[in-house]
């Protein structure tokens, strides 16, 4: 039994002489690892910032800016702990790490599917150069000036002053109109005149209104003007003209100015713009002595028929 305790007690101060050798032998080897942790450490708090101050030319949200700069500090530290483990000689550890690290990123991406979507289409939507802040848009369904865009949401001021917050996802998978990208902007009015009406006439006074309701720099190109179709009580026409705009706000307030400046006109010309009437007619004219007639004959039957 002495024996037993001494072999063993022997193993063990070999094992730990082993170690302690191994140390010794490492120690250049640690101190190196830690030197390249330390200079990991601060490297990625200056790329962090360097990457802050180039992404503020191109991206105003904050958010942004600062997730992107965490996630480069992350993997200068990663790529700073690889290189450790590697002076140390610890390439198995270093294969186990990687191993681990791929198994862990494949849950949580499975587990956080529509949360990783949203924020790289996030990403994506916050370097185009055709989707700013400040812009007037429409899509979905909606239509406002952006406010936000931060990696879960795009967010909309609309002209009620409600803001309506879309996934970032729902943003790439659908089409955008962006009014903001030029200036100018196109408004059609779509009306009809009587079939009395001099149709020549109806063009010039039509296309004079809208030139005498705007200013020279408002309106950008000529006034179009055509005759659509013979209505059911109207002759239809379409009339477009371009405005100096970059929101919906300001279609509205030239439709608005253009349909008023066509009302007086023509009321000044007498020009009837009809709108549909509905006439009901009854030509069917009930005979009373008719039916006086058959109730009378009905009533002598049943007389008869209680006699």
């Amino acid at each position: 039994m002495q024996e037993q305790f001494n072999t063993a007690l022997g193993n063990l101060m070999d094992k730990l002489k082993g170690w302690f050798n191994a140390i010794i032998e490492n120690i250049p080897n640690f101190i190196i690892a830690l030197l390249v942790m330390i200079a990991a450490f601060y490297a990625s708090k200056y790329v962090s910032r360097l990457v802050s101050r180039l992404l503020g030319r191109k991206i105003k949200e904050e958010s942004i800016k600062s997730a992107i700069s965490r996630v480069t500090a992350v993997i200068v530290v990663a790529l700073g702990l690889f290189v450790a483990l590697g002076i140390l000689n610890l390439g198995k550890a270093l294969t186990s790490l990687l191993a681990g690290a791929g198994v862990v990123g494949l849950a949580i991406g499975l587990a956080l599917q529509g949360t990783l979507a949203n924020t790289f289409a996030g990403l994506v939507l916050s370097f185009r150069k055709n989707i700013k802040i400040g812009n007037w848009v429409e899509t979905n369904g909606y239509s406002g000036k952006i406010t936000e865009i931060n990696l879960k949401n795009f967010a909309l001021k609309e002209a009620d002053n409600n803001v309506v917050l879309i996934p970032n996802k729902s943003i790439l998978d659908s089409p955008l109109k962006n009014y903001s990208l030029t200036n100018i902007m196109r408004v059609t009015i779509e009306c009809g005149v009587g079939y009395e009406s001099d149709l020549e006439k109806v063009e010039q006074l039509t296309k004079k209104a809208i030139s005498n309701a705007f200013n020279e720099e408002d309106l950008d190109k000529d006034v179009e003007f055509f005759f659509t179709e013979f209505g059911g009580s109207s002759i239809n026409y379409m009339c477009r003209f371009w405005i100096n705009g970059t929101t919906k706000i300001h279609e509205h307030t030239a439709r608005n100015k253009a349909i008023m400046a066509i009302k007086k006109a023509y009321d000044n010309e007498d020009i009837n713009i009809p709108f549909p009437i509905r006439t009901l007619q009854f030509d069917n004219k009930l005979s009373m002595e008719k039916i006086g007639g058959n109730q009378s004959s009905k009533e002598d039957t049943s007389s008869r028929e209680e006699e």
